[in-house]
């Protein structure tokens, strides 16, 4: 029987190792919620989570036996502007190479997706930017510098 043309759920999933898979799709609020709380990132209220996590242009979740143990997503306007955020991988799985395999995937999909004028970019929090150094970031200061605005 030939393949149709329409991804399957399968399409969605590489492994990473034995112990672990890649999916492609935004994480539920809950897990969402869990994965920054362990991972040291700030909290979000479920009513912020449940509002923003749909506007996802793109998104993975590592899955090691049935359970989300890392995430990564790409936000954004989808033509000019995009920002990688919520990269977090649970305590008890890291030290493992799953930050890098989210990143992989999402570098790999701006590559293939953004146009080329497109500006990416992504706060990168203590020693993980050694982790961003690696795909080709690189600070803006002193051209410019991160600012935010905290509500």
């Amino acid at each position: 029987m030939a393949r149709q043309d329409r991804p399957s759920q399968l399409d969605n999933i590489t492994a990473v190792s034995d112990e672990y898979q890649l999916v492609v799709g935004t994480p539920d609020v809950e897990t969402y919620r869990r994965l920054r709380s362990i991972s040291g990132l700030s909290g979000k209220t479920l009513e912020a989570a449940a509002a923003g996590l749909p506007n996802t242009l793109h998104a993975v979740t590592i899955v090691s036996k049935d359970v989300t143990v890392g995430m990564g997503r790409i936000i954004g306007d989808g033509g000019c502007f995009y920002q990688i955020t919520d990269i977090a991988v649970d305590p008890a799985h890291q030290g493992r190479g799953l930050g890098k395999k989210i990143m992989q995937a999402l570098v790999a999909h701006l590559r293939a997706n953004a146009p080329e004028t497109a500006y990416v970019s992504l706060i990168a929090d203590g020693p993980a930017r050694h982790l961003y150094e690696k795909f080709g970031f690189q600070p803006t200061a002193p051209a410019s510098i991160g600012m935010a605005l905290q509500l």
